[in-house]
């Protein structure tokens, strides 16, 4: 069988907070940027990897979802708890650094795991929780 990642979803809750994170603070490049009945859907993915997309989306928009469903989920995204993305670089240190300085809030800075790892972890604005391996 032969697949690959085309697509991963996280949710929003600023659709501009978000453009400037994914955009201005990641080097991702916008691939859409969708407005349907004042919602906003935004496709950004690196540049170098035109087959992966992130797809920012409003939160809990699946309709078989009930009001506590919804609320658990903003509950959720408010802790950091609902959605999470880990991303690589070459450059963890450096990469750390810009993003540091955007603003990010900063869960844990570089540091090399027991189990073999580099990495480090921001949160987006929407709360969900970025986490950034070394590579190679």
């Amino acid at each position: 069988m032969d697949l690959s990642i085309h697509q991963t979803f996280l949710p929003h809750d600023d659709a501009d907070a978000a453009l400037a994170f994914y955009r201005d603070t990641l080097g991702f490049e916008v691939r859409k940027d969708v407005d349907y009945n004042g919602m906003r859907w935004i496709t950004v993915g690196p540049a170098d990897q035109p087959g992966i997309s992130v797809v920012l989306e409003p939160p809990a928009m699946d309709p078989g979802l009930n009001d506590d469903e919804r609320r658990t989920i903003t509950e959720m995204m408010a802790k950091g708890s609902y959605a999470r993305l880990i991303l690589g670089t070459k450059d963890i240190d450096g990469t750390f650094d810009r993003v540091q300085a955007s603003g990010a809030e900063v869960i844990q800075e570089p540091i090399d795991q027991p189990y073999g790892v580099r990495d480090c972890a921001f949160r987006d604005p929407a709360g969900n929780h970025i986490r950034i391996n070394q590579l190679g």
